[in-house]
């Protein structure tokens, strides 16, 4: 056999093979469940709580974050900028995971109907926008922050069930109410509640989106330059598919001359089953 042959037989391999490993993920597609059970942790962003306060500072922030369930480790590295209008009575966030490393049990790749255990590729993450307007500020009854946010389709890996490469959208109101304070001591304890609507696109073509309520309650407590927040929260959607997560977050931060240490941990209670650890700095402006 010629070489000029040998050479033909192999050019001709290395450009079918990829095309048959295309088809062969295109076909999968259908098998992948758009829920919060059966993607990586941050496919599907659960609105946070904010105590009804909106920041009045610049905030550039970088975080680091450590995910793990039974099956799935990922870290990730997560960055923000928040942006003030109107002397602090709007604001704009704009977020998202520069890039994330992953490995996944083969157990969980199938079960997700994934195809790779971790990415030959860098995979990042999408692009969240929070819009934020400040309704109502009364010390007597309540202040009440509506926000508008969408979550862009442009994260990677979607064939290892890391990001949807679809769109997300909701819509809430945080409301939130000094219930104790102590001026002398800078102590401050603010219950905060959280409302609203979410909707995500899905690979369903008979329904095309799945559509939730969204909810959240909890409490925070400043204290000179220390600031605890706890919060209880998720949404739920119609289809009942591991589409309800529900979370218990917590954060302990530190500020000291506009620059801020904060911790984070969140424990998965149903469909998100992850434990999340973060660690971030945050530079205010």
């Amino acid at each position: 056999m010629s070489k000029k042959l040998l050479y033909s037989i192999f050019s001709l391999l290395f450009v079918v093979m990829p095309l048959k490993a295309d088809d062969w993920w295109w076909d999968k597609m259908e098998y992948l469940i758009y829920t919060p059970k059966y993607f990586g942790p941050n496919a599907f962003p659960i609105p946070e709580l904010m105590a009804a306060d909106l920041p009045t500072r610049w905030e550039v922030e970088v975080r680091g974050e450590f995910h793990k369930m039974t099956g799935d480790k990922t870290k990730d590295v997560f960055a923000r900028a928040y942006i003030p209008i109107v002397k602090g009575k709007a604001g704009i966030a704009i977020s998202g995971v520069y890039q994330e490393w992953y490995e996944t049990s083969p157990e969980v790749r199938d079960e997700r109907s994934a195809v790779e255990v971790k990415s030959p590729i860098p995979c990042h993450g999408d692009i969240i926008v929070n819009c934020y307007y400040q309704i109502l500020r009364n010390k007597k009854w309540a202040d009440i922050v509506i926000s508008a946010n969408i979550k862009t389709a442009s994260g990677g890996r979607v064939c290892d069930a890391r990001y949807t490469d679809a769109a997300s959208y909701w819509f809430d109101a945080n409301i939130g109410r000094t219930v104790w304070s102590v001026p002398s001591a800078g102590f401050a304890l603010r219950l905060q509640a959280l409302a609203g609507f979410y909707c995500w696109m899905t690979n369903d073509d008979r329904n095309r989106q799945n559509d939730a309520i969204c909810y959240g309650v909890g409490a925070r407590a400043t204290w000179k330059s220390f600031l605890l927040d706890a919060d209880f929260s998720g949404f739920s959607g119609y289809r009942g598919e591991g589409d309800k997560p529900m979370v218990i977050r917590t954060k302990l931060e530190y500020e000291l001359k506009k620059n801020i240490i904060s911790f984070r941990y969140k424990h998965g209670v149903r469909d998100y089953l992850y434990d999340s650890y973060s660690i971030a700095y945050i530079r205010c402006f």
